[in-house]
């Protein structure tokens, strides 16, 4: 496990940075956080981060949101949160997304635990004050 501490917003960028770094091979990433700790806005770091200038919002109603990275890839972002059951993914189609090739990141991955792969990338943000939180990667 590696751990970023992020004091204040102003260290979005480095937590984003960080986040890259530990990324590996890994294409399909569990951002599991409480309501509030900051999944999207960590998103919107990571986003910036690999040359997406696209507005990045949650995807709470569509269910899932695309952004365009300068270098021609593609970064899903998922908001399960939503969903009743597992099964409910299928209706989006998640297997397209999940094997695309593409960065998958999943806001409330615990709506669809069962499908999410083995090689899935598991994000923990923790809420440690009002503006600090603790980023967790399994790296393992």
């Amino acid at each position: 496990m590696k751990s970023f501490e992020i004091h204040s917003l102003g260290e979005l960028d480095k937590a984003a940075e960080f986040f890259c770094d530990n990324l590996g091979d890994h294409r399909i990433v569990a951002l599991y956080g409480p309501m509030g700790a900051g999944k999207t806005t960590l998103v919107t770091a990571i986003a910036r981060h690999l040359g997406s200038s696209d507005n990045v919002t949650s995807p709470t109603f569509a269910i899932v949101n695309s952004y365009d990275t300068d270098s021609g890839g593609i970064i899903y972002h998922f908001d399960f949160y939503r969903l009743n059951r597992p099964e409910e993914a299928f209706d989006i189609g998640y297997e397209e997304y999940f094997f695309s090739g593409e960065l998958c990141l999943i806001e409330w991955p615990e709506k669809i635990e069962p499908l999410l792969p083995e090689e899935t990338l598991k994000v923990h943000i923790s809420v440690t004050g009002d503006n600090s939180r603790l980023l967790s990667i399994d790296t393992e």
